[in-house]
């Protein structure tokens, strides 16, 4: 079996998740909505069955500040509140993933993108092909041969996978290693990085390609011409301290450990539990083989009926009606999404 890593960026997995669903939400007999839960499974098994990793890790972001924080007291301080319904969902989430016997991993003091930057570092040096699932561009920047931005696909479309060649195309750049640079001197909306005020991403680009780096930029502002120039020599601070907010953390205090990375069975009993109390009755006839009881009060309301033999379904267990197009597929993404979730578009 080939050595693959997938590493999972749980928040923006789950974002999409509950997004994906928006329109036509998964509510249960008590009330409960499940979108997260049900589109984070599905994302799980989708990678497990149609990427064959041989290890897999889940990270998570937590509640501690960290040193961007401290650098930045207004980092991500633009970001809108998340839904109670999603935030309820992530305890469940968290026992789905520990059910799939799938390690999750999280550290006060660090993002999960520094969690997946280190261990996607390690392991590429423990001779694995490493896939960051994320739709996160700032990932741009750890990319290699070895790692590689594994975007799930969203409104129908195709999974992409980005090396290299990829990126540097996406940012119009000559290397990865210019993604902390344009980020920079562009900032980045989503995380409230400011950047250099009036200096957008195809100036950026232009830029870096005359003089490689944000430094050399900075250092070479007073040959650079007319209102640019003049932007470029306010904003070096924030210029400075924006490349520092970008750069992903790479020498976090952790460590891959190949066997508990390593993919195992399914824990049936526990997934059987959660997918019971989630009311998952589709999901768990299609994974366990087996068939959940049905409460009266999910019976009365026709919630989770059962779906006839031959009827196409999407990802999410939905029914597909054809022509109409499906509304709701894997990491689809609406309308309705919320700005916390960074895309490449």
């Amino acid at each position: 079996m080939s050595k693959k890593l997938f590493l999972l960026d749980a928040l923006a997995l789950v974002f999409r998740a509950y997004y994906a669903l928006i329109r036509n939400p998964r509510i249960t007999s008590k009330g409960r909505n499940t979108n997260a839960q049900f589109g984070f499974t599905n994302t799980l098994i989708d990678l497990l069955n149609n990427q064959k990793p041989s290890h897999m890790a889940v990270c998570f972001d937590t509640h501690a500040p960290t040193e961007r924080h401290t650098d930045f007291a207004d980092y991500k301080a633009n970001r809108q509140e998340a839904p109670e319904d999603l935030l309820a969902a992530l305890p469940d989430i968290k026992k789905i993933i520990q059910a799939f016997n799938i390690p999750v991993m999280e550290l006060d003091g660090f993002e999960a993108d520094d969690l997946i930057g280190t261990l996607a570092q390690q392991a590429a040096k423990a001779g694995y092909e490493v896939y960051m699932v994320t739709p996160d561009k700032d990932y741009g920047q750890l990319v290699t041969e070895k790692i590689k931005i594994y975007k799930p696909g969203y409104q129908g479309g195709d999974v992409e996978i980005m090396g290299p060649e990829e990126v540097c195309a996406k940012w119009n750049i000559k290397d990865v290693s210019q993604v902390i640079d344009i980020l920079g001197l562009m900032g980045d909306a989503v995380d409230n990085i400011p950047g250099i005020p009036g200096v957008g991403e195809k100036t950026a680009a232009k830029l870096l390609a005359e003089y490689s780096t944000l430094e050399n930029v900075l250092a070479n502002a007073d040959a650079i011409k007319g209102a640019m120039g003049e932007k470029v020599r306010n904003g070096k601070e924030s210029a400075i301290l924006s490349k520092k907010l970008a750069t992903i953390i790479t020498n976090v205090p952790v460590d891959f450990h190949e066997e508990d990375f390593k993919v195992k069975d399914l824990n049936k009993e526990a997934l059987k539990d959660v997918f019971a109390d989630l009311e998952f009755r589709t999901l768990a006839q299609r994974l366990l083989g087996e068939s959940l009881p049905i409460a009266a009060s999910a019976k009365k309301a026709g919630i989770e009926k059962e779906i006839p033999q031959g009827v196409q379904t999407d990802l999410f267990g939905n029914i597909i009606e054809a022509p109409e197009p499906v509304a709701s597929s894997a990491g689809a993404n609406t309308d309705a999404q919320p700005s916390a979730v960074k895309e490449y578009q």
